[in-house]
C-alpha cells in the first residue's frame, strides 16, 4: 500500500511547533510508514534550524507547486503558506502575529483533507493566549475541527500505550461542568470512543465510564445524584446497544494499575480527570485525537512551551506519536 500523506500543522511559530516538526522531517520510524507534510513557514523553520542546529528542511514547495504534486509526493516535505515574517519576531513571545499564522496553518490543512489532498491531519501545539489576542475565539483544535469539518458529533481523546480515554466536556471551568452534562452527549462520547477504539484495537472493546463525583457521587452523599440522573441512565443505553461497559467509577480508583488491565479506553466527564492520569503515565507518548471527523486528526498531548522554545531542548515524541496514530488510523 502507499505511504500515507499526512499534513502536520506547524503550530504557533514562537512555541516548540517548529523545532519538534523539524525532529519529525528527520524521523526514519515515520518516513517508513508515512509520507509528512509541515503546513508553515519555510524560513521560519530554516531559521529555527539554524538556531537549534537541527537539519533543515530539504524539500520546500510552493502552494501551487502543492496543487500538482500532493497526488504523487513520496518524501517528507514542507508546504510554505508565507504566514509568518519569520525575521521580525522573539521566540517564546505570545503575540497576535503567532495566532494568526497559527490559524491560518490549520485551516489551509483542513481544506486540504476536505479536498483529499492528504489522508490525515496531525497538529503541533497552538497557544490560547495568541489565538485570543488575534481575535479567534475557538477555546482549541477540537473545536475548530468539529465545526469547520461539519462534523455531527465529536470529541476529544487521548491514545497511549497504558491507557485510552475521552472527555465529555473539554475546555470549560469548573463550575461549567454539570451543566454541560447530560444523558445524550455522555452516551454520544461513549458511542464514538467505541468505534474508534475498536478500530485501534482491532476487537470490540471493554469501556469504563467515570464518575463525576468523589467516590462516584456514593448514592447521593455527594453531588446532587449526577451519577443516577445523568450517567447511569447513558451507561445502560450503551449496553442496550451491545457495548461492553462498566460504571459510573469512582475516579480516584479508575486508574490504579489493576483495573487498567480489564479496561480498553476510559470515558471522563471532564478535562482533568482524564489528562492527569493521562500526561503523568504517558507524557512523552499521549496522542490527542478528535473523534467524529470525517477523518483522522491528531495531535501533540503538550502545549507549546514557550520558556524552552527555539533551545534545542523540545522532546519531538508526542508529534511522532501522532502522525504514527494518524497513519495507523488512515490506513
Amino acid at each position: 500500500m502507499p505511504k500515507p500523506l499526512i499534513a502536520v500543522t506547524m503550530g504557533d511559530p514562537a512555541g516548540v511547533g517548529p523545532e519538534i516538526c523539524l525532529q519529525l522531517l528527520a524521523n526514519e520510524r515515520v518516513r517508513s510508514v508515512a509520507t509528512p507534510v509541515i503546513f508553515g513557514d519555510a524560513r521560519l523553520l530554516a531559521r529555527c534550524a539554524r538556531q537549534t542546529g537541527l537539519p533543515a528542511p530539504r524539500r520546500i514547495l510552493s502552494e501551487i507547486e502543492w496543487a500538482d504534486k500532493c497526488t504523487s509526493l513520496d518524501e517528507p516535505a514542507v508546504l510554505d503558506l508565507f504566514g509568518f515574517d519569520a525575521t521580525d519576531f522573539t521566540p517564546g513571545t505570545v503575540s497576535a502575529h503567532t495566532g494568526s499564522a497559527a490559524c491560518l496553518y490549520i485551516n489551509k490543512s483542513i481544506t486540504a483533507a476536505l479536498a483529499g489532498q492528504v489522508a490525515a491531519v496531525a497538529t503541533a501545539p497552538i497557544n490560547k493566549e495568541a489565538l485570543r489576542a488575534a481575535g479567534i475565539l475557538y477555546p482549541g483544535h477540537t473545536e475548530m475541527f468539529a465545526e469547520k469539518m461539519d462534523a455531527a458529533r465529536s470529541c476529544m481523546a487521548f491514545f497511549s500505550e497504558v491507557m485510552i480515554c475521552s472527555l465529555v466536556t473539554v475546555h470549560i471551568g469548573y463550575q461549567d461542568v454539570v451543566p454541560a452534562l447530560n444523558s445524550a452527549r455522555v452516551l454520544e462520547v461513549i458511542e464514538l470512543t467505541a468505534e474508534a477504539v475498536q478500530r485501534h484495537l482491532g476487537r470490540k472493546p471493554k469501556l469504563a465510564v467515570c464518575g463525576l463525583n468523589p467516590h462516584a457521587g456514593e448514592h447521593g452523599l455527594f453531588g446532587r445524584r449526577e451519577e443516577e440522573t445523568l450517567i447511569q441512565p447513558a451507561i445502560e443505553a450503551a449496553r442496550a446497544k451491545g457495548h461492553t461497559i462498566e460504571g459510573p467509577l469512582p475516579p480516584d480508583t479508575a486508574f490504579i494499575p489493576a483495573k487498567r488491565k480489564t479496561v480498553d479506553a476510559y470515558i471522563c466527564m471532564y478535562h482533568d480527570q482524564a489528562l492527569i492520569p493521562l500526561k503523568a503515565l504517558a507524557f512523552d507518548s499521549a496522542v490527542n485525537t478528535t473523534l467524529g471527523l470525517p477523518m483522522p486528526r491528531t495531535s501533540v498531548d503538550h502545549g507549546t512551551a514557550c520558556d524552552i522554545a527555539w533551545q534545542g531542548k523540545a522532546n519531538g515524541q508526542s508529534l511522532v506519536e501522532a502522525v504514527l496514530l494518524a497513519a495507523k488510523l488512515a490506513q
